[in-house]
C-alpha cells in the first residue's frame, strides 16, 4: 500500500521506517527542509537504537522516501498518517492541536483519491471529529475517512515496540476504513504478534491518554512507597518484587526513582486533566500524580544535599545521566534538570556526563561542565550521583571512582548498585526506598 507520513519527528520517522520495512511504499513529509536534507544523508534527527540502519536499508530498497512537498507525498496515498507534534499549549495546558489541524487542511486540499486519514499524534477526545469536519470542508466528495491509531512506543525501544506491539488500537467508524487498516497492519497479524483492536474513534483517542496516565500513576505510587520504606526500614525493591508478582498488578513500571519525565507522560497527563475538567469529571488520582511527580524531582536534589551533610555550597557534584531515560537523547522534563537546579540553587558546582544527551542538555542547563566520560565527571567531585540508568553506569570501576572522588559518596537514584557491592568498594551508598 502507499502511505504518506506527515511529520518526521519521533513517531512519524519510526512509524514510517517500520511500515516501509513491512513492504509498504512510504513517503515521509516534513516542512523542515534541513531535516529532510539530513535524512537524505541518513543523518537521524533523533537518537533511537537501530533507526539509522532501518532507514538506510529501506531507502536503498526504494520503499522509503523523504520530501518537503506534501502534495507529492499524499498523491495516490491509500492512507495518510498525521504524526505532528501536540505540545502542551502555553497558558492552559491543553494539547496544542494547531499543527494537527493545519496538516489536516493541507492534506485535504491535496488528496487525489479516497484515502484513510489517520491521526497518529496523541490527541484529545474529539479531535478526529474536527479532522473529519476539515476533510468535509476542504475535500468534499473525495471519500476521505478519518481514523484514530495511537502509538504506544517507548523511546529507546521504539522499533521493537512497533514490530512486536502488545496491541494495535484503531478507532474507525466505517468498515472500509477498517479494511485499509487491516491491510496496513497485515504483516503483524501474519506472525500473530499482536491483536488488532477496533473501537470507536473517540474511544481510541481516550485509550492512549488513559494508558499513559495509568503508567504515570503506577510510577508515582511506587515512588511514594519508596519514601515510606525509608522511614520504616523496608526495601522498596523487595516490595516491588512482592507486589509485581501478582498478575493483577504486574512488575513493569514499579521501579522507584527520581520521577517520570519525557515527551509523553507530563504533557499527556496534563492534557487528560484538562479534558476531564472541561467535561466536569475531574480526575483526582491523575491530578495527585502530576503534583507528586513534579515535587519529587526537586526533592531528589534535596536528597543529595542531605547525603552531603546538608551543605553543598562550594562543593562539586558529579551527575551521571541527564536524559529522562536511557537509550534516548530526549531531555524533555528530565528529572536531572530539577535535581541540578536544586543543587545549583544551594551553591553546588555541577559536572555531568551522558552518553547521548549532552547536545540537548546544553540548551536547557546553564553553568554545567559537561564531561567526556563518567570518570572525568567524577574527578575531584565531592559526590557521585546516578540519575539515569544507562547500561554503561551498571559496571563502573568503583575502585577507580573512589580514588578520584574527594569523598566516597554514591547517591544512586536508580538503585543500580547493591549496598554490599558499594560497601566493598569503600563507598557510602544512598539509594531510594532503602530503610536503615
Amino acid at each position: 500500500m502507499r502511505i504518506a507520513m506527515i511529520g518526521t519527528g519521533y513517531v512519524g520517522l519510526v512509524s514510517g521506517a517500520c511500515f516501509s520495512d513491512f513492504g509498504h511504499d512510504v513517503v515521509c513529509v516534513d516542512k523542515d527542509a534541513r531535516k529532510i536534507e539530513l535524512l537524505h544523508q541518513n543523518v537521524m534527527p533523533i537518537y533511537e537504537p537501530g533507526l539509522a540502519e532501518l532507514v538506510a536499508s529501506n531507502v536503498k530498497a526504494g520503499r522509503l522516501h523523504f520530501t518537503t512537498d506534501l502534495a507529492e507525498g499524499v498523491k495516490d496515498a491509500d492512507a495518510v498518517f498525521i504524526a505532528v507534534g501536540t505540545p502542551s499549549r502555553r497558558g492552559d495546558g491543553h494539547a496544542d492541536l494547531t499543527y494537527v489541524y493545519a496538516a489536516a487542511q493541507e492534506v485535504a486540499e491535496n488528496l487525489t483519491k479516497a484515502s484513510v486519514i489517520v491521526t497518529k499524534s496523541t490527541v484529545p477526545v474529539g479531535t478526529g471529529d474536527e479532522v473529519e469536519r476539515i476533510m468535509n470542508e476542504f475535500a468534499p466528495g473525495k471519500g476521505a475517512m478519518v481514523v484514530s491509531n495511537p502509538e504506544f512506543l517507548r523511546e529507546g525501544a521504539a522499533i521493537e515496540d512497533f514490530k512486536r506491539p502488545d496491541r494495535i488500537v484503531v478507532g474507525a467508524e466505517e468498515e472500509a476504513a477498517r479494511e485499509v487498516m487491516r491491510a496496513i497492519y497485515r504483516p503483524l497479524s501474519l506472525n500473530q504478534s499482536a491483536p488488532l483492536l477496533f473501537v470507536g474513534r473517540r474511544t481510541s483517542e481516550l485509550i492512549k491518554y488513559a494508558a499513559n496516565a495509568f503508567l504515570a500513576v503506577k510510577i508515582t505510587f511506587i515512588n511514594e512507597i519508596a519514601d515510606l520504606c525509608e522511614q520504616v526500614g523496608a526495601n522498596v525493591q523487595e516490595v516491588s518484587r512482592g507486589i509485581g508478582m501478582d498478575n493483577r498488578i504486574g512488575s513493569k513500571f514499579l521501579h522507584a526513582g527520581p520521577g517520570y519525565g519525557g515527551s509523553c507522560f507530563p504533557k499527556d497527563t496534563l492534557a487528560l486533566m484538562k479534558t476531564a475538567d472541561d467535561n466536569d469529571t475531574p480526575l483526582r488520582i491523575v491530578e495527585a500524580t502530576v503534583q507528586v511527580n513534579d515535587a519529587r524531582k526537586r526533592a531528589m536534589g534535596r536528597k543529595v544535599i542531605k547525603a552531603m551533610g546538608g551543605d553543598v555550597r562550594g562543593k562539586t557534584v558529579a551527575i551521571l545521566g541527564l536524559t529522562f531515560k536511557p537509550n534516548t537523547d530526549d531531555m524533555r522534563d528530565a528529572p536531572s534538570i530539577a535535581v541540578i537546579q536544586a543543587l545549583q540553587d544551594a551553591g553546588a558546582t555541577i559536572k555531568a556526563y551522558d552518553p547521548e544527551g549532552v547536545e540537548q542538555a546544553s540548551k536547557m542547563l546553564t553553568d554545567v561542565e559537561f564531561s567526556e566520560n563518567p570518570y572525568a565527571a567524577a574527578d575531584g567531585a565531592d559526590a557521585l550521583v546516578i540519575v539515569t540508568e544507562w547500561d554503561e553506569f551498571r559496571a563502573l570501576d568503583l575502585g577507580r571512582m573512589k580514588s578520584i572522588l574527594k569523598a566516597p559518596l554514591l547517591v544512586d537514584l536508580r538503585n543500580i548498585y547493591p549496598p554490599e557491592e558499594a560497601a566493598r568498594a569503600g563507598f557510602t551508598l544512598v539509594g531510594v526506598g532503602r530503610g536503615a
